[in-house]
């Protein structure tokens, strides 16, 4: 899971399954290349498309699956995959089974397996802390935003209720409109000259996807961003970007927004929406939009539990609290500053993350071969 659900289905016949066991190696033939591979401590079945190895004698399994970690052996496997789509390439296992490795003595294999285990423990349980952090870091986060565009920044105003649930109560001088009363919705061009895989460029108009999202201001430093042509952009219907465009998830990742500040051009993909604040400011409902509270109440009553596919309108039709024009803007600057500092705060953890899934995968690699000496 951690990998990513590439369309893979169980079957109905289970007698079709594998079986295994305590101490064999997993290895998903189709998602090999991107390290769905592991070490099972249980015993029970998998799928036709999973391979399951046991070690011969005088090999320690341990050893075997930090070699199946390795990036550099995933990428030497990409030489024999098969398959017309990327992210269904097909290894067999006879590719697999014939790939030349160092295989140091037993002995020798037991100390880097009982090195490694120890050390990527280590290494794991710090990348876990890092993660609860996080997770606690974007608790306080929403909590900051909800409390502000619902309750105002004046703690000794007087409140009234709103008969709306996500909101409950806001101050008594507050209004409570529709989404679409002061926005207007764009969807993305759905037609037959919606991009495809050809017409994505290394440079040109920006094309939007859900990678963007999940920060306050549209991520243009990702790797994953994509681009199209000027004539491709020119050609498209559906939404065209403007400054101050809200960019919000429909489908997917659902509820994940952020507000464009860069691109005076640019469009958006297929599961995405853009909203175009008209009678409010924009940045205040931007982070209207990033209270996840809204998010779930639309997914509940629009569509029902556990579906993670919205419409525009199903967003449109929701209400949001609205304060005076003066109070919007310091609830914006106060949230600038206060969740801007959160924000910093988990860049930090995901810095640090990054940095030791680094390490670790290069002391694999250097313990795995030798040129780092354990023994």
């Amino acid at each position: 899971s951690e990998r990513g659900n590439q369309g893979n289905k169980s079957k109905e016949n289970f007698e079709e399954y594998k079986v295994v066991y305590p101490n064999t190696i997993v290895a998903n033939s189709m998602n090999i290349l991107i390290g769905s591979v592991g070490l099972s401590k249980y015993e029970g079945c998998v799928s036709p498309v999973y391979y399951v190895y046991m070690a011969k004698p005088q090999v320690d399994i341990r050893y075997m699956n930090y070699l199946f970690q390795m990036e550099p052996f995933q990428k030497r496997l990409r030489q024999f995959a098969n398959g017309i789509l990327e992210i269904r390439l097909r290894v067999s296992s006879h590719d697999i089974l014939h790939q030349k490795v160092a295989v140091p003595a037993y002995d020798e294999q037991q100390v880097i397996a009982d090195y490694l285990d120890e050390t990527c423990s280590q290494i794991d349980e710090i990348i876990a802390e890092a993660k609860k952090s996080i997770d606690e870091y974007k608790e306080l986060r929403q909590g900051i935003i909800f409390e502000a565009v619902t309750k105002g920044l004046d703690k000794n105003v007087e409140m009234k209720s709103t008969s709306v649930g996500w909101i409950g109560t806001v101050p008594s001088h507050w209004r409570v409109a529709k989404i679409r009363q002061v926005a207007e919705f764009y969807n993305g061009d759905r037609s037959s000259k919606y991009p495809s895989g050809d017409d994505i460029v290394s440079e040109g108009i920006i094309f939007i996807t859900s990678n963007n999202l999940g920060y306050i201001v549209l991520n243009t430093n990702v790797s994953t961003n994509k681009f199209i042509t000027k004539q491709k952009y020119d050609d498209l219907g559906g939404a065209k970007l403007r400054i101050n465009d809200i960019v919000f998830c429909l489908r997917g990742s659902v509820g994940k927004c952020a507000i464009n500040k860069t691109f005076d051009e640019g469009t958006i993909a297929s599961s995405l929406v853009v909203i175009r604040a008209k009678k409010v400011d924009a940045d205040y409902l931007n982070y209207v939009l990033q209270n996840h509270r809204i998010t779930d109440e639309a997914i509940v009553n629009a569509i029902g539990i556990g579906s993670l596919n919205l419409a525009a309108h199903d967003i449109s039709e929701f209400y949001m609290p609205i304060p005076p024009e003066r109070e919007m803007q310091d609830i914006v600057r106060y949230l600038d500053d206060k969740v801007g500092n959160v924000d910093d705060l988990i860049s930090e953890k995901e810095s640090l993350i990054a940095d030791l899934e680094a390490y670790k995968k290069s002391l694999i690699y250097e313990v795995v071969t030798g040129k780092r000496r354990v023994v």
